[in-house]
């Protein structure tokens, strides 16, 4: 199992609002023709929130039958309780799933502190059959997992890492420099990849992966490699296109964007709407500074 490298957090097509797994498989097929590390299935790009279990054990075993075993297939299995986040975790081990991701807990926000957090992943981890991944992402759940929670779960002998999607370089920081020597700490971030990397990152779960993955593995060698103005280059001109596959246009920004590129985008699933012509355009010409044509 291997947690260094880049991971795209896969998006989940669909046809007529139904889970397309054909088109899954495609996506994933080629994804394993360049030099990522695996994926990341039923993320929050995979609008994990809109499948129902069965969905997401049929996207997870799909994607399992193109992840070969020298790549680690995530799957995400976050849930609000205790109970139901051990169910999933097993049904995602049950689908072929290497390690999962857990999101915070988040509905009952007001009483979600550092105690609950580490409550919660030990239990989960306790009955997980494969390594767990805790998740933070407070854009998304309004909630943090700090780096005092994270570093008390590091010696849990299976959690390995975390995936931060926080932004926040200090946080990404402190949790480098407050848990084990080979713990493993992924950025959800790939406008802050490069300066992540630098202060100890050791791989990227980002959205821009799902789009131009050959781009991001290869900003994320260079970082790893010190080489540092060649980074900071491609970072510069990665940041647009990433900004606009997350925070500016959301997951039918994503999309939009993978139809661009030639993979299955296609549209979210209701109640969230397809991206605008205007996004399109938008996306279009970011693909094309760096060197994309659209389709």
């Amino acid at each position: 199992m291997n947690l260094e490298g880049v991971f795209p957090p896969i998006a989940t097509p669909f046809r007529d609002d139904e889970l397309d797994v054909k088109a899954l498989q495609a996506n994933v097929a080629r994804y394993m023709s360049t030099g990522l590390a695996g994926i990341l299935v039923l993320g929050s790009n995979g609008e994990a929130p809109a499948l129902d279990p069965d969905e997401g054990f049929r996207a997870a075993a799909a994607a399992r039958e193109r992840v070969p075993s020298d790549r680690t297939l995530i799957v995400g299995a976050g849930e609000e309780s205790t109970k139901t986040t051990i169910a999933a975790v097993r049904r995602a081990a049950k689908a072929g799933a290497d390690v999962v991701l857990v999101r915070t807990p988040s509905y009952f926000k007001a009483q979600l502190d550092t105690e609950a957090f580490v409550q919660h992943y030990t239990e989960v981890a306790d009955a997980s059959p494969v390594p767990v991944l805790p998740y933070n992402v407070p854009g998304l759940t309004g909630v943090k997992l700090t780096a005092e929670a994270v570093a008390r779960l590091a010696s849990h002998p299976n959690i390995p890492g975390v995936k931060d999607s926080s932004a926040d370089l200090a946080q990404i920081a402190d949790l480098v420099s407050m848990t084990p020597p080979g713990f493993k700490v992924l950025v959800g971030s790939a406008p802050t990849l490069y300066a992540s990397v630098c202060v100890g990152a050791s791989g990227a779960i980002v959205a821009a992966a799902c789009v131009v993955p050959d781009l991001v593995v290869e900003l994320f060698e260079l970082s790893r490699a010190g080489r540092h103005e060649e980074a900071r280059e491609l970072q510069r001109r990665i940041t647009p296109l990433a900004r606009m596959v997350t925070s500016m246009y959301g997951v039918a920004g994503l999309k939009a964007a993978m139809d661009a590129a030639g993979y299955a985008g296609g549209a979210p699933r209701r109640p969230l709407g397809p991206a605008s012509p205007q996004a399109r355009e938008a996306i279009a010409g970011q693909l094309a500074a760096l060197g994309i044509e659209a389709h």
